[in-house]
């Protein structure tokens, strides 16, 4: 199984596209769509700093780099759940195991193995640090429960050479 292609939209528009390395809010090196170096090379803190002088050049290499990652989450996503998916359960998992890392250890992963769907999905919430990840954190409750994919553009932004956006 694999994330839809709404799904993909879905978690493009959660992480957002920055085509050059930012610190983010835990203040960790992170490049295009949500990259950290603990998902694997390149690592962000290494990159040259600033926006790319080519900008396409820089978005294609931040969906290159989504595309690897990507694959990676998609099969602990299926190592971790072990009863079958409705494509739209898979694509907030994969969401939410994007963002925290945590699909292996998280309760909501007991509760779907278990069979409790609705657990499963109350516990999307358990997740919500720093505060403005809750929103997040709601979209892919909806997700999983009812099968809600989000609207709205997926945001590009600028970062200069100190990594902030």
């Amino acid at each position: 199984m694999h994330m839809t292609d709404r799904g993909l939209l879905a978690l493009v528009r959660h992480e957002g596209i920055v085509p050059g390395p930012y610190l983010d809010v835990k203040t960790v090196w992170t490049f295009g769509i949500g990259h950290t170096a603990a998902a694997g090379p390149p690592d962000p803190a290494t990159m040259p700093r600033g926006m790319p002088d080519d900008l396409d050049a820089g978005v294609r290499e931040a969906f290159r780099v989504f595309r690897a990652d990507l694959a990676a989450y998609e099969a602990e996503v299926r190592r971790a759940v072990k009863v079958p998916l409705a494509p739209h359960e898979f694509d907030a998992l994969v969401s939410f195991h994007y963002n925290t890392g945590a699909i292996a250890s998280a309760t909501l992963t007991k509760a779907i193995n278990a069979g409790n769907r609705v657990a499963a999905a109350d516990a999307f919430l358990n997740w919500r640090r720093p505060a403005s990840i809750i929103p997040r954190r709601e979209a892919e409750r909806d997700l999983f429960r009812h099968g809600r994919y989000p609207g709205g553009t997926i945001p590009v932004w600028a970062v200069d050479r100190g990594g902030r956006v």
